[in-house]
């Protein structure tokens, strides 16, 4: 003992008697009450120090070694040999799918990354990954997307995919293949997770544990069912140089979910090389975690390793490890046992370990990752901690068994091939039933039904609940949803000089569904710390804030009527200066139908500026995982959100929802608008339960409303997308044109009509266009349904259907840039003009941004007059007069470029 103690003494030790003293006295109490009560006096002492100025820094390092020592494992519940069999078939299959698949295409795949996470699946399926029964909620697997071939070969073996299946490997569009990554939108009742969009995963898995707490403080579910799920989330080490891998881990400890376990597979090496090369990948994430406040376990070394460290009597070894970087750990697993023992063992020290080791025995001296026994140890870990989120930081090596076809090379990840040699060891090196005649056919293995491997297999799952991973598709729990007449009040108008905004009018049909006896707490209110932005701290007390801790703490504000409530059964989602967290959110509540099984109705309110365009990513995540709910733009269009400049207003996140399949997008006027659209909303996805989610942009701008008009099919041509908001008055004779507009400027529009009969005496009928996506996806469909039915007579848009008995041309402008109304311009058959805030928005008064981007009632009325003039209906000389009578520049600059 004496002897290691010299060898960790520090150089420039002023007193080394006195510090043999004391790590003698730390090994008698190590020894005799052990590490934990070690451990506090140590951290008694470094307390002692600070209190009386001593400057101790953190350190938030262990040695690069096994947090759970080998004395420490627990025994293994299962049968080891069976299962090492069991995943080398799988291992193969795996391997067999990508290879067979770009043989004859060059339709990819990964084998790499699985190959080096096989074991860390494989003991979670054994042994830890609850399906959902009666009795257990289910736990949730984020598997990590590289890794899918290994997770089908798995669902292969026992009997859930089929060998055509297996070949058609990302060959989809027939039917029978299987997508290339974890996608529910392909494959709904399998794949749960979207994981592939590297980070995306991470954050998500936080926010759905969280809202695992959410609903059982709120007592939506039962308890006793869902406090024993845990969150599984599998990373690569490279992931977490995405910023939503790690963004998130600080809100994970603070809110103490010990029912999230993050499993990074630190196989050292990311696409193109390795992930630190100069570095401790490892060690790094090891200080992050630990400092955000997670349970951290590592899993380095293999059992292989347990002779030498009782072996190493001077702590030399452990010194050795710690000294080589990532880059030296990754070189050595592409040589031999005889690199290893000339570069890692490469002091007489270190050379006497091994002195009496084989090259081969050196070269069997495993990592962690790879070990059932280290990894069980720490699964069992995790899932018995409790008051933390737990990492487990497991050491692989990328592209196990594929040999000099990628093992620990740089090229592992694009590895797609292997040639016959190849495979040849790969069958070898697992001792795999192939002969060597059948090799180049990469036949998929099985076991047979009566085979122990089989029923093993089986009977482990059974034990767990069922199959992992699978997906319900719909929620037994039917809600009633409010008819259209409950939304009566916001039919009538607000009267003569009362003004409110459409976000007023979208709160108010919120907490109108928040009071409802049923529906009322499946409502989900999320917003980014903008809460007073959009009306909604009338919320706090009523509702509450949720909070698993409650509120410690006497609020600021709590002698006023609407002061911060946080709670324990609080309803609303407050996520902070946060629009990730808030998305991922607005996922968990969205798919809570499917995960949870009980339905939940997700209103996310953001700056419809800091929505699509920040978080696009997640919201095509939360496509693909079949959401539902509301995305509410706030504060939405160019000119509205007048005094806060460019990088505030919104122009163009219509045109991103536009780009999402299964998102239905609006951007309403008037307050009967965003009623009609919201009640349609809960119908389709709450009644139907239809795999969409809405989008709808509402206003901070006040104005009166009128009443809904009285057309019998008013409603439906609101959700279509376009109505007669206002026919041209009787007595105008002179030429006729049609003015469209959505949002902020439908208003402008109105006002234009009325210019162009005040001073051109030209008709103008008005029509408001709530959704000119709508529009145009209704109108792509009439064209594919006619390009397919040439014998049949042709189907008409919306759009024509409402414009044919409504002559003259047609001008529309809204907030957004030219793009967004020009989308219906194949379905209007005649003369089309469109005015948009092209360019970067800025400070100043709404009319004079509405100026200065073209689109206000004179910009309106001049290009009305335009298009009159183009169909010769007038004479071009009133356009001129009109751009004087107006004060219009004609050498204005093009708001475009400035």
């Amino acid at each position: 003992m004496a002897e290691r103690h010299r060898q960790i003494i520090l150089q420039n030790d002023p007193d080394p008697e006195e510090t043999q003293e004391w790590l003698e006295a730390l090994d008698g109490v190590i020894e005799h009450e052990g590490p934990e009560r070690a451990h506090y006096l140590i951290e008694s002492l470094i307390s002692e120090a600070r209190e009386h100025g001593a400057d101790i820094p953190y350190s938030a390092n262990t040695a690069y070694v096994n947090t759970i020592p080998a004395d420490k494992q627990p025994p293994y519940p299962g049968d080891p040999d069976l299962e090492i069999k069991i995943h080398s078939y799988i291992r193969w299959n795996a391997m067999a799918m990508v290879v067979r698949a770009n043989r004859d295409s060059n339709v990819g795949g990964h084998i790499a990354s699985f190959a080096s996470a096989a074991v860390l699946y494989d003991v979670g399926f054994n042994h830890f990954f609850h399906a959902p029964t009666e009795d257990h909620g289910g736990d949730l697997v984020y598997f990590q997307g590289h890794s899918a071939p290994g997770i089908y070969a798995r669902a292969f073996l026992l009997g859930r995919l089929t060998e055509e299946q297996m070949i058609h490997f990302r060959r989809e569009v027939d039917g029978k293949g299987l997508s290339s990554y974890p996608h529910p939108w392909l494959m709904p009742q399998f794949w749960q997770f979207p994981t592939v969009s590297m980070g995306l995963g991470p954050i998500q898995a936080i926010y759905q544990a969280r809202f695992i707490k959410y609903l059982i403080t709120r007592g939506l579910v039962d308890p006793a069912k869902h406090e024993q799920r845990k969150v599984w989330c599998f990373i690569g080490d490279g992931e977490t140089d995405e910023v939503e891998t790690l963004g998130a881990i600080g809100m994970a400890a603070r809110e103490k979910l010990d029912n999230l376990i993050f499993v990074i597979n630190c196989n050292l090496q990311r696409l193109d090389g390795p992930v630190r090369g100069n570095g401790k990948i490892i060690q790094e994430l090891e200080a992050e975690f630990r400092g955000a406040g997670w349970n951290v376990i590592k899993v380095i070394w293999g059992t292989h390793w347990d002779a030498l460290f009782a072996r190493d009597k001077t702590g030399a070894l452990r010194r050795r490890m710690m000294e080589l970087c990532d880059g030296d750990y990754q070189t050595f697993k592409a040589k031999d046992g005889a690199y290893v023992r000339e570069h890692f063992f490469n002091t007489p020290e270190l050379k006497a370990l091994v002195a009496d080791w084989t090259d081969e025995e050196i070269w069997q001296l495993n990592r962690g990752g790879h070990d059932i026994f280290k990894v069980f140890a720490a699964y069992k870990a995790a899932v018995e901690h409790k008051g933390q989120p737990t990492v487990i930081l497991a050491k692989t090596i990328k592209g196990y068994g594929m040999g000099q076809a990628g093992e620990a090379m740089n090229i592992a990840h694009q590895a797609k091939k292997m040639d016959h040699d190849a495979i040849r060891r790969f069958r070898d090196r697992f001792q795999l039933p192939i002969p060597d005649d059948k090799l180049d056919e990469l036949p998929f293995l099985t076991f047979a039904p009566d085979s122990a491997e089989y029923r093993y297999m089986q009977e482990r799952r059974q034990a767990l609940g069922g199959y992992l991973p699978q997906r319900r598709t719909k929620s037994e729990i039917t809600l009633p949803v409010p008819p259209l007449d409950a939304f009566k009040s916001f039919f009538a108008g607000t009267g003569p000089g009362r003004e409110i905004s459409t976000t007023m009018a979208l709160v108010r049909i919120m907490i109108q569904l928040m009071r409802d006896k049923q529906l009322g707490k499946h409502i989900v209110p999320i917003v980014p710390d903008e809460s007073r932005t959009f009306g909604m701290e009338g919320m706090f007390r009523q509702f509450g804030i949720w909070s698993q801790e409650g509120q410690k703490y006497v609020p600021e504000d709590h002698d006023q009527l609407m002061f911060y409530k946080e709670s324990r059964d609080g309803q609303i989602l407050q996520e902070g200066i946060n629009e990730a967290g808030a998305v991922c959110d607005f996922i968990a509540a969205g798919t809570s139908y499917s995960v949870h099984g009980v339905p939940m109705i997700p209103f996310y309110i953001f700056y419809s500026m800091f929505g699509f365009q920040r978080t696009m990513d997640l919201i095509w995540a939360a496509a693909d995982q079949r959401t539902r709910g509301f995305l509410i733009g706030g504060t939405s269009g160019r000119t509205t959100l007048n005094g806060e400049g460019l990088q505030h207003e919104d122009g163009h996140s219509h045109l991103l929802s536009a780009a999402v399949p299964n998102c239905v997008s609006y951007d309403p006027t008037f307050q009967y608008e965003v009623a009609v659209i919201v009640q349609e909303g809960l119908r389709r996805m709450v009644a139907e339960q239809e795999d969409v989610f809405y989008y709808i942009t509402v206003l901070n701008e006040n104005y009166e409303h009128p009443p809904m008009p009285e057309s019998e099919t008013v409603r439906e041509d609101i959700l279509k997308g376009m109505y007669l908001f206002q026919a041209a008055p009787d007595n105008l004779d002179g030429p006729r044109v049609q003015l469209m507009g959505s949002g902020a400027i439908l208003r402008e529009a109105i006002a234009a009509a009325e210019l162009l009969a005040r001073d051109w005496n030209v008709a103008a009928d008005v029509w408001s266009c709530p959704s000119f996506t709508e529009l145009a996806r209704d109108g792509h469909d009439c064209v594919r349904w006619n390009l397919l039915h040439p014998l049949e007579a042709p189907r008409k848009s919306h759009v024509e259907q409402k414009l044919e008995n409504h002559p003259g041309p047609v001008v529309a402008a809204t907030d957004y840039v030219r793009l967004f109304a020009e989308q219906i311009r194949p379905f209007v058959k005649r003369t089309y003009l469109t005015l948009g805030t092209d360019g970067f928005g800025r400070s100043d008064t709404r009319e004079k941004l509405r100026h200065f981007f073209e689109v206000d009632r004179h910009w309106i009325t001049i290009a009305a007059l335009k298009a009159l003039a183009d169909d010769g209906e007038i004479d071009r000389k009133l356009v001129a007069a009109a751009l004087v009578k107006y004060g219009i520049d004609p050498e204005k600059p093009n708001p475009r470029l400035v």
